[in-house]
């Protein structure tokens, strides 16, 4: 429910009552001075979906945006007349939910900081994640995310393509295009210091810390996390609900990334970049295009109805653009997935091959302790580079033979020769 205040201009009183009138609309108008031209203000309460229709109308007859108009939540109405104008509006579909054109584009505007705030909390929380990274610590990675103020730029980009809303877009897209820069510069800076001074360990290998060697090789299901995020912000923004926890999930699908990009521009490996900044990529265009349909779907359209054609073509143009850049990215995604499918194969094919080995009649004696497939380093399609098995068996020296037979079946399984080297531990049984 929503308590709408609104400036009455001079001569327009009895147009304005005439309309709420035969709305069926309760108000109370009160007489005001005012130095702008305006005679009273009018108090009237409407359902969630009505306030749209409603204001528009009321513009129709002469209401202009210079008029002053407020529209405030209202938790309770008590009213007959209210209770119809509600079965009125109500009908259950995904626009009675949602706030109006106006109030959007407000909340839109009030979710985006100042640039100064922007930019200082950006590379704030991109050092705060990329300390988390370097910890290894989800809770301190996810702590960055809080403080990211991302929600704004992300949704205001697809309001103000909605609505026609041009200037909000543009500062929208800057913002965007500036966080990113900003996220993978900061965090760029913080690895590099933090390497020269050995707070971590001299010759960290970064593809051994879990939080991130995840985001050198992403796969298809950090897609379906920014298409998650961009659709459950919009709802979240277009019904007023929950709108700082999806702003998290939305600095989950950026921040991290764009971390884990810095670090390893810092540690001086392009090529683990690639698969981290393509990820940021493709989570804020997915989030945009998200944004986009949703709105659309939801009927937002913008105020001039005789703009409404244009601005539909633009909105299909950016879509349609949207789609084929994240649909490329897709692919690229798809191609680290299948190469993280074919590692997990080869090592699974690899354990099998070695117990069938060792379950033979010459090797009986052998049992299988431990298998590791060690990775090369060529981020972001990794592949096997050595598999080290470690044997146990009866105290004294391992066959010669039993290095051969596995470095025979274990290559089996893959396109390019992979080197196995053999542990053997002498067991003793007590």
């Amino acid at each position: 429910m929503r308590l709408v205040q609104l400036t009455v201009p001079t001569g327009k009183r009895e147009t304005i009552l005439e309309e709420l009138d035969e709305r069926g609309i309760d108000y109370v108008l009160t007489d005001e001075e005012s130095n702008r031209g305006y005679t009273a203000v009018v108090y009237f309460p409407l359902p969630d979906p009505a306030v749209e229709p409603v204001l528009d109308e009321l513009q129709d007859v002469g209401v202009d945006e210079d008029a002053y108009t407020v529209v405030v939540d209202a938790e309770t109405v008590v009213s007959r007349r209210f209770e119809a104008l509600r079965e009125e509006y109500e009908n259950g579909d995904v626009e009675t939910d949602r706030i109006s054109r106006q109030e959007l584009q407000s909340e839109a505007d009030s979710l985006t900081p100042t640039f100064a705030v922007y930019a200082i909390m950006t590379i704030i929380s991109a050092v705060v994640a990329t300390a988390g990274l370097f910890l290894d610590s989800p809770a301190v990675v996810v702590g960055s995310m809080v403080i990211a103020p991302l929600i704004g730029p992300a949704l205001g980009l697809s309001v103000g393509s909605v609505i026609d809303d041009e200037e909000l877009f543009r500062e929208s897209l800057r913002y965007q295009i500036i966080g990113i820069l900003l996220a993978i510069g900061a965090a760029a800076v913080f690895a590099l210091l933090v390497r020269v001074t050995n707070i971590v360990p001299p010759g960290l290998n970064i593809s051994t810390v879990g939080e991130i060697s995840e985001r050198l090789a992403p796969d298809l299901l950090s897609l379906v996390i920014a298409l998650g995020a961009g659709v459950a912000g919009i709802i979240s923004i277009a019904t007023g609900t929950a709108v700082a926890l999806v702003g998290v999930m939305i600095a989950a699908a950026l921040i991290p990334p764009a971390a884990a990009a810095g670090i390893a521009i810092a540690w001086g490996e392009p090529s683990a970049a690639i698969g981290a900044t393509v990820l940021v990529l493709v989570n804020v265009l997915s989030v945009n295009l998200a944004g986009l349909l949703t709105l659309w779907w939801a009927g937002y359209r913008p105020e001039n109805l005789f703009s409404l054609g244009e601005t539909e073509q633009r909105v299909r143009r950016r879509v349609l653009g949207l789609a084929v850049i994240v649909l490329v990215f897709a692919v690229f995604l798809g191609a680290i997935t299948y190469s993280s499918y074919t590692v997990s194969t080869f090592e699974e094919n690899a354990n099998e091959e070695a117990e069938l080995l060792l379950s033979e009649g010459e090797f009986a004696e052998y049992q299988l302790l431990e298998l590791n497939v060690i990775m090369d380093e060529s981020y972001p399609f990794i592949g096997p580079q050595r598999v080290v098995v470690t044997v146990g068996g009866p105290p004294g020296e391992a066959s010669p033979e039993l290095a051969d037979r596995l470095h025979e079946r274990i290559n089996q399984h893959t396109d390019e020769e992979v080197d196995v080297q053999v542990r053997y531990v002498g067991l003793v049984e007590r």
